[in-house]
């Protein structure tokens, strides 16, 4: 599948990193590498459920202060295509059940490149007022520092 750009609703960053597309997906894949770049630092991370596999449970907990973890992502897998594509929402929780907060579904891709995987992280929102208030929250900062993140990860 083809995925095109909507620029009104929909939100991306992308990079080259300098390691082979498994070292990325692994470090994608694996919560105990997950949660090293997921949020970012200083900002902690905790794996509740990561099930994947289309209809499986995604979620992930955050602590900003190294105190208690409160929620920060939960969604479910709509596809996992390994060593290509992961697709998640918001607007579905594991085994398809409606999330009571829907917000958006992104779509990540790990593609082979000459200088190691080109790896693109989309979020598509149901209308431009989703996306600007994703974007006004701190899309391109906060994206763009974890996916650095995933590269120091994926390029150590």
């Amino acid at each position: 599948m083809t995925m095109s750009i909507d620029t009104d609703r929909d939100l991306m960053v992308s990079r080259i990193i300098r390691a082979p597309r498994a070292v990325v997906w692994s470090a994608w894949t694996e919560p105990t590498k997950f949660e090293r770049w997921w949020v970012p630092a200083p900002a902690k991370c905790r794996v509740a459920a990561m099930d994947l596999r289309p209809g499986g449970a995604f979620s992930t907990e955050i602590s900003e202060d190294g105190g208690d973890y409160a929620g920060h992502i939960d969604g479910c897998f709509l596809a996992v295509d390994h060593l290509e594509r992961i697709v998640f929402t918001t607007a579905l929780v594991g085994g398809w059940r409606p999330a009571p907060n829907p917000f958006m579904t992104a779509t990540i891709t790990f593609a082979e490149h000459p200088e190691g995987t080109e790896y693109t992280a989309t979020a598509l929102h149901k209308d431009s007022a989703d996306r600007n208030m994703h974007d006004e929250m701190g899309f391109q900062d906060g994206w763009g520092t974890v996916t650095r993140q995933l590269a120091e990860l994926a390029e150590a």
